[in-house]
């Protein structure tokens, strides 16, 4: 049986093989294959919602949500910063912390608090959003730089902190730090000094996810039943009744002195009253005099009074209004010129008036030798006399407050009719800032804005093809009265160049009522351009009175 066993089991393979292979080949050749055992192809919207459920958190924000931008770049840039990040929060941990523990130094018996090691150890925190770096960035009127990250870290700390109680010291480590928060960071003002911001502003817009470990002399304090979950909820009370939206934490980043723009404090009211036994300059023996006037720090042109012709006594009583931005370093500059027809005009003197030597309000009349320049000493040697200036002063500071306000303490006014002049004046500040989706008749637009006020008109640059222009512009009206019941037109215009350089086209306009800004002091909105598909500007306007 073993014997013939073998044999057929021989002849069966030799067989058998050939026999397969044929049949396995016209199998394959000449059978149809089926689908039906595949589930036939959907698009996404028709799949079921608990696969959509599982499928989303995969998602990454940045192509979930338009608004949200990748962040991955600032994640490494984290990575690389990170060890010199952790040194300078760590500064700042300690200086806020100062106060803090100086509060409970004296109380239960506590003798001091302080730091042994503070480290953040060598894990950075990462921006993202849900699984996938993300941020949400968020477009506002103001000069600022405004987004929300979510930011996650379970970092590897060393904080280790020595309280010293009744000569004894204890060691409180913190350990397995993990935080989960989303914050809103606002980069303002935005300065056009570097790095361009004056400083981060941080919020929380929720109460924050903080988990760790605390140690306390070899021993685990959270094991302790039900004070892990206390002391979790007590910090996220704490740190949200601090820094919960809209309350802030404020970092700065520029000096103040080096961040602050100087913007208009006041008005210097200047009354050219006269000038006596000015110097010869005509072949006549004569001079035509006028006086120019400035403020120094100011690049706004200098204002001029009228010409006397052939006088050397002339009677002006011409009054100017100058604005102040800092009224402790700026100095009132004041010439005297020669008018000449032809030619340069001849300086007859000039005269200085330091702003701090003005009380505020207070009306002061000065009656100036003239010199021949500002440097005191090459005037020294120079025995001739150069006349005489007689003008009187009066700074008058800016007050924040509105028209509402002011009609509620009229009857406090005084009586002299120029207090109360002066008391209406004030200063328009108009800021074109940027616009939007401006187009024209031809394919490349150069716009510019034009600003129109009492028959004043005031230009901002051009800039070359572009639909998008930002200008960032300031001009400014000195005002006898609040403009109530006035309107200020801003037109966009487009100017050819090259061998079009005559042609302009209006881009659209906008006429903007003042009665607002009076009432409020500022404005601060975008306009829908009239005449304009869908061209938008950004205005600011505000009214600050003297």
């Amino acid at each position: 049986m073993g014997f013939f066993g073998s044999v057929l089991g021989i002849l069966g393979f030799a067989i058998g093989i050939p026999i397969g292979l044929v049949v396995g080949f016209f199998v394959f050749v000449y059978s149809q294959p089926s689908h039906e055992e595949y589930p036939p192809a959907r698009p996404l919207v028709e799949t079921s919602i608990t696969l959509l459920l599982d499928l989303l958190p995969d998602i990454p924000l940045w192509m979930k949500n338009p608004d949200y931008e990748r962040v991955d770049w600032f994640n490494r840039f984290l990575s690389y910063m990170w060890p010199y990040l952790d040194k300078a929060i760590c500064e700042i941990i300690k200086s806020s912390a100062q106060p803090i523990f100086a509060d409970y130094i004296g109380t239960f018996c506590i003798e001091s608090i302080e730091f042994e090691t503070l480290s953040l150890g060598s894990l950075p925190p990462t921006v993202h959003g849900k699984n996938y770096a993300g941020v949400k960035f968020y477009e506002t009127n103001e000069k600022e730089l405004l987004f929300e990250p979510s930011v996650k870290w379970a970092g590897n700390p060393n904080i280790v902190l020595v309280v010293k109680l009744m000569s004894l010291r204890i060691k409180v480590q913190l350990v397995d730090l993990q935080i989960f928060a989303i914050m809103r960071v606002a980069l303002k003002p935005l300065l056009p000094t570097f790095p361009c911001f004056g400083a981060v502003v941080v919020s929380l817009m929720e109460k924050p996810h903080v988990d760790f470990g605390l140690k306390v002399l070899g021993g685990d304090l959270m094991s302790i039943p039900g004070l892990y979950r206390y002391v979790q909820e007590t910090i996220k009370r704490q740190v949200s009744s601090m820094y919960h939206w809209p309350q802030v934490l404020e970092i700065p980043i520029l000096d103040a002195s080096t961040a602050s723009v100087k913007k208009p404090v006041g008005l210097l009211h200047v009354n050219i009253i006269r000038a006596r036994n000015l110097l010869k300059k005509d072949l006549l023996g004569t001079s035509d005099p006028y006086v120019k006037l400035s403020l120094t720090g100011e690049k706004l042109p200098a204002k001029k009074t009228t010409i006397k012709k052939r006088n050397l006594n002339p009677e002006w009583n011409e009054h100017f209004k100058l604005i102040v931005k800092d009224p402790i370093s700026q100095v009132l500059q004041l010439e005297v010129f020669d008018w000449d027809k032809v030619g340069g005009h001849d300086r007859l003197g000039m005269q200085m008036i330091p702003l701090k030597k003005i009380n505020p309000g207070e009306k002061k009349v000065f009656n100036l030798d003239l010199i021949k320049n500002s440097n005191i000493v090459m005037d020294v040697p120079e025995k001739k006399q150069r006349g005489r200036l007689e003008l009187d002063l009066r700074y008058v500071p800016f007050r924040d407050e509105s028209l509402k306000y002011r009609n509620d303490v009229q009857d406090e006014k005084s009586s002299e009719d120029d207090d109360e002049f002066l008391s209406n004046a004030g200063l328009l500040s108009v800021a074109i800032q940027s616009a939007k989706d401006v187009e024209g008749k031809k394919k490349y637009t150069n716009p510019y804005a034009l600003v129109l006020f009492r028959g004043e008109k005031k230009r901002t640059k051009m800039l070359r093809k572009t639909r998008d222009p930002r200008w960032n512009e300031e001009f400014q009206f000195t005002l006898e009265e609040p403009p109530l019941k006035e309107s200020i037109r801003v037109e966009v215009m487009s100017k050819g160049t090259g061998f079009h350089f005559r042609s302009k086209e209006e881009l659209g306009h906008v006429d903007i009522n003042l009665d607002d800004v009076v009432a409020n002091g500022r404005i601060n909105q975008k306009y829908h351009l009239i005449n304009s598909r869908n061209g938008v500007i950004h205005v600011e306007i505000r009214w600050t009175t003297g």
